[in-house]
């Protein structure tokens, strides 16, 4: 283990800092189901939101953004050229960006999408277990046979199977890979840290994950990959465990969220708890 969680929740504290004080721009093609949400938890964060589609205007943001998020959601026909297109100028650049393989294995032009995107090797790939099970198997990077796969976007993996497989994907892309659970895991395929908190009801909160993806992106702009993901996944787990103990629904939970994100003091959002583990060898 190369750092210690001091200097990790040091470099989360100067993430969460950095974003407020200079609230950098992380553009979005995503999910157009939770568009609003991934928008207002950038805002809420101190970053700043901007959602297309089409690839000249992907591109265009690519080169004025600081991070970029791309979100497999709801396909579009335009999808298959904006999300390569705009992968390529952010690789080209060598900037950030964050990949949400949501849905992988749902249809044929979401598969072509992935099979492309891999040569521009994304920062942060974000997902919950089955989907992160799939791509590393879709990326050849990993054989999954344990998968029972995803139903629709729910997964049907535990956290903890995926884990070797989110190494993998960490080692090709030279980045981080999140993933969504009962216990979070955030790994760079040397170290793992496993997140706690959140609540019951953001799984009753239609772009609870997708809006952790635009997180992510937005402190990618300031952070290195691990520590980008890591803040986002604190932050949510934090303003998570808040919002419960105010919310009388789903819905007060949606408001009660985006008001805790806005409010997490730096110390608040680092010392979430997590653990740490290193990460099994490579093959």
């Amino acid at each position: 283990m190369t750092q210690t969680r001091e200097v990790i929740r040091e470099n989360i504290r100067r993430a969460v800092r950095e974003v407020r004080e200079t609230n950098p721009m992380a553009p979005s093609i995503t999910n157009n189901v939770t568009i609003n949400l991934v928008a207002n938890v950038q805002l809420a964060l101190g970053g700043s939101a901007a959602m297309v589609y089409v690839a000249d205007e992907g591109e265009g943001l690519a080169r004025q953004g600081g991070a970029m998020y791309l979100n497999m959601g709801t396909q579009m026909p335009v999808y298959a050229e904006a999300m390569p297109r705009t992968a390529r100028v952010l690789h080209e650049l060598g900037k950030n960006w964050v990949l949400d393989p949501v849905g992988i294995g749902l249809g044929g032009q979401r598969e072509l999408i992935l099979r492309e995107l891999k040569a521009y090797k994304p920062s942060i790939v974000r997902g919950n277990a089955s989907e992160i099970l799939m791509l590393a198997e879709l990326w050849e990077l990993q054989t999954c046979p344990e998968s029972t796969g995803a139903r629709g976007t729910d997964t049907r993996d535990s956290v903890r199977s995926a884990a070797e497989a989110a190494a993998a994907l960490a080692r090709y892309t030279h980045g981080a890979v999140a993933i969504s659970g009962e216990e979070d895991l955030v790994t760079d395929g040397a170290l793992m840290a496993f997140s706690r908190g959140g609540s019951r009801w953001m799984t009753q909160v239609t772009g609870a994950g997708c809006s952790l993806g635009g997180a992510a992106a937005v402190y990618a702009c300031v952070a290195d990959p691990f520590t980008a993901a890591l803040t986002a996944t604190q932050a949510f787990n934090f303003a998570g465990r808040t919002a419960a103990a105010r919310a009388r629904g789903n819905g007060s939970f949606c408001v009660e969220f985006l008001d805790a994100l806005c409010q997490a003091t730096p110390e608040e959002i680092a010392d979430n708890p997590f653990r740490l583990e290193a990460a099994g060898p490579a093959e």
